[in-house]
C-alpha cells in the first residue's frame, strides 16, 4: 500500500503544495488506484497534478463521511463512468451547521450520473487486502456518538461517517477521515470485521480537538492495543496532538505531498 496525502491542513516547509481544511488521500493499493475523499476545493487536483499523479483512471473514490471538506471536490471531476463512487447511504443527506449548508456539492443522483455509484452500510472488500468498513457501531462507552449540526431538521449523527482498514503482516493499519464515529469505535470494529486483533497503525483525521477525559481514554486505549503509528492530521487540536506524542508514543506529522508505504 501507497499512500499519498493530496490535501490536509498542514503543509511541509519546501515542498509547495497548497493546503486547506480538508482531507483527501491518494491511495496505490494491490494494483489498484483509489481516491479517499475529495478535500474541499480543487486543492486535490493541483497538488497531483503537481506531483505527477494521474486521477484520469481511478478503480474507485471512497467518501468517509458527506461534510463538504470531505466531498467538495466531487464538483471539480470530470464524469468518470468507469470508475466506482462507494459511500454510506446517507452521505447525501442534507448537512446543516448553523445557518450554513456543508453537505456534499453534488446529490445523489448527479453522482448517479457521473460515476459507478455504490452505497453501502456493510462492510465491502475494495481488494484482498483493503476493507471499507461501512457504517460503524459504537462499543466504547467513551465515544458516544455525538451531533454535528442537522440534518432534515434532526441533529445529526453522522451515522454515514466510515473508515478503511488495511491488512499487513503485523497488524491492521486504519484509514480515515475524521472519525465522527469514534476513532476507538472505528478500530474496534475493524478488528470484528477483519477478523484481527493487533492494529499497527492509523492515519487521518481524529476528531480530537479538547484536552479532556475523552482524549484521556483515547491515549489509554493507544497504549492498551500497543499502537505506535500515529499520523493524526486534519481535525486533530495541537494541543490534543502534544498530549498524545508526550503520554503514547511518538506522532508523525502529516502533510501535503506525504508519502506513506506499509
Amino acid at each position: 500500500m501507497k499512500l499519498t496525502v493530496l490535501t490536509d491542513n498542514n503543509t511541509y516547509i519546501d515542498a509547495y503544495f497548497k493546503g486547506e481544511p480538508a482531507l483527501s488521500f491518494y491511495l496505490e493499493c494491490e494494483g489498484r488506484k483509489f481516491l479517499f475523499d475529495t478535500g474541499y476545493s480543487d486543492v486535490f487536483l493541483e497538488n497531483a497534478e503537481k506531483m505527477g499523479i494521474s486521477l484520469a483512471n481511478l478503480d474507485g473514490i471512497i467518501l468517509s463521511h458527506g461534510h463538504n471538506d470531505h466531498t467538495g471536490g466531487l464538483a471539480y471531476l470530470p464524469p468518470m463512468p468507469q470508475t466506482f463512487l462507494l459511500a454510506h447511504p446517507q452521505v447525501f443527506e442534507e448537512k446543516v451547521l448553523g445557518k450554513e449548508d456543508v453537505g456534499s456539492p453534488l446529490s445523489r443522483k448527479e453522482c448517479e450520473e457521473r460515476f459507478q455509484l455504490r452505497l453501502s452500510k456493510e462492510p465491502y472488500a475494495l481488494t484482498e487486502k483493503l476493507t471499507y468498513l461501512g457504517e460503524i457501531p459504537v462499543s466504547c462507552e467513551f465515544e458516544p456518538r455525538t451531533p454535528i449540526g442537522s440534518s432534515g431538521g434532526k441533529e445529526d449523527l453522522l451515522f454515514d461517517d466510515t473508515a478503511l482498514a488495511y491488512r499487513t503482516e503485523q497488524g491492521l493499519f486504519i484509514i480515515t477521515g475524521c472519525s465522527h464515529s469514534g476513532i476507538c469505535n472505528i478500530m474496534e470494529y475493524a478488528k470484528k470485521v477483519c477478523k484481527e486483533s493487533r492494529i499497527v497503525g492509523v492515519i487521518g483525521g481524529f476528531h480530537l480537538l479538547e484536552t479532556g477525559e475523552r482524549l484521556q481514554k483515547t491515549i489509554a486505549y493507544f497504549q492498551q492495543n500497543r499502537i505506535r503509528q500515529l499520523y493524526p492530521c486534519h481535525c486533530v487540536s495541537f494541543a490534543a496532538k502534544a498530549e498524545i506524542h508526550t503520554k503514547c508514543c511518538a506522532i508523525q506529522e502529516v502533510g501535503c505531498g506525504m508519502i506513506l508505504e506499509f
